[in-house]
């Protein structure tokens, strides 16, 4: 499994000749990173005098942040495991017209995985990004660029989810589906560019001398 390299073997695994693991292996990896980063924010909040009040938040924050992690992190092997299965069902016979329409069927309902296993991707990640900007607005102000690079991470994770998505929805023939997922896939676009440019502004203004 992929979760099981180190990360030097995992980089290396990725800048090889193989198509996976690839840019949606890669979001799941920006999502583990940045849920990471918004719990160690959080602990270092807890405890810390003059963030008293912010206790039970940073605990339930860290909580949430260590779930999702473990989340993204088997979506690092969910994503190349989707893509596989395309692959496979690409390979199987086509010889008659019953195999043809076997595995056009295979090939159309492994796409909707592929696209259906990064949207979910990008969903979680948006989540999370909520999460971290409570993380930047109340969390230990010594760490604060911390979270806005789990912040930054967060929205890497959604944007580039999103593309695995789009670029499988142009397979599916399924139109109902396409447009619903090409609509929720633009909104989160939209959310969270906004929400990254928000956090960037209150850092920016934190850091002013």
């Amino acid at each position: 499994m992929l979760i099981d390299l180190t990360v030097k073997d995992f980089l290396d695994k990725v800048a090889g000749s193989d198509p996976v693991p690839g840019g949606g292996s890669i979001a799941a990896l920006n999502g583990a990173i940045a849920a990471a980063l918004a719990a160690m924010v959080a602990g270092l909040t807890l405890g810390k005098k003059g963030y008293e009040e912010q206790g039970e938040l940073m605990e339930r924050i860290k909580e949430l942040a260590l779930q999702s992690q473990v989340g993204f992190v088997t979506d690092v092997d969910r994503d190349s495991e989707a893509y596989n299965q395309v692959f496979a069902c690409f390979k199987m016979p086509k010889a008659t017209d019953e195999e043809k329409k076997h595995r056009s069927e295979a090939i159309q309902e492994a796409t909707k995985y592929a696209a259906l296993v990064p949207m979910q991707v990008a969903r979680n990640a948006y989540q999370l990004m909520e999460i971290i900007a409570d993380v930047v607005r109340l969390g230990n102000k010594n760490a604060i660029t911390d979270a806005c690079v789990a912040m930054m991470s967060a929205r890497t994770a959604v944007i580039a989810a999103l593309l695995n998505v789009r670029i499988n929805l142009g397979s599916i023939k399924d139109k109902e589906m396409v447009a619903q997922l090409l609509d929720e896939a633009n909104e989160l676009e939209v959310n969270a560019e906004a929400k990254e440019r928000e956090t960037l502004h209150i850092v920016h203004s934190e850091l002013e001398l």
